[in-house]
């Protein structure tokens, strides 16, 4: 069975972003993959900061993403690019840190204006860490995220269409041999 890491690099205790990437390792869990949601707003801030790579908490988040054969990187967008919180842990890994893996980059954001960032931002730094492949990836408008429903989120028809197909792809993406069509 593959092992699949949702990363959510939003900072906010009332993340959308986190929201979204919960709700997607829940419906990829549904389909057979072992499937664990890291917020990285849980780390200790002032060992993240630090690069303390041997602290037990950060180890383990790091340890994570070993063990995954594919990672959802999903972010909000500030300021044209990622988050800092992204950026300081992705900074912890080493440089072939997504050697062999499959990663699928997530960002939400207030305007299409943004959605650019995924390939200008946010790829290239997947890149240098050598994933084995970064998909297309998914952009989701902070207005077709609904945080009303009482379990999650319920994202607008299109929107939800797109995340499904990129999803589509990041599993038919995976290693060889290692992944599971989801039905």
């Amino acid at each position: 069975m593959s092992a699949l890491l949702v990363l959510s690099g939003s900072p906010s205790a009332s993340s959308r972003t986190a929201l979204v990437g919960e709700h997607l390792a829940q419906q990829l869990s549904l389909t057979g993959f072992d499937v664990h949601h890291l917020d990285l707003r849980s780390l200790p801030p002032d060992a993240l900061l630090a690069a303390e790579t041997d602290h037990p908490e950060v180890r383990r988040a790091l340890a994570e993403v070993e063990r995954a054969d594919g990672v959802v990187v999903a972010t909000p967008v500030y300021k044209s690019a990622y988050t800092g919180l992204l950026k300081a842990f992705l900074d912890l890994l080493p440089q072939d840190g997504l050697a062999g893996k499959t990663v699928l980059p997530l960002a939400t954001g207030g305007t299409v204006a943004h959605v650019l960032s995924i390939d200008y931002a946010l790829r290239p730094v997947l890149a240098a860490l050598t994933a084995r492949h970064v998909v297309s990836g998914c952009f989701l408008l902070d207005r077709s995220i609904d945080t009303s429903q009482p379990h999650g989120v319920l994202l607008d028809p299109e929107s939800e269409q797109r995340l499904r197909r990129a999803v589509d792809e990041f599993i038919g993406a995976l290693p060889t041999g290692r992944a599971l069509r989801a039905a």
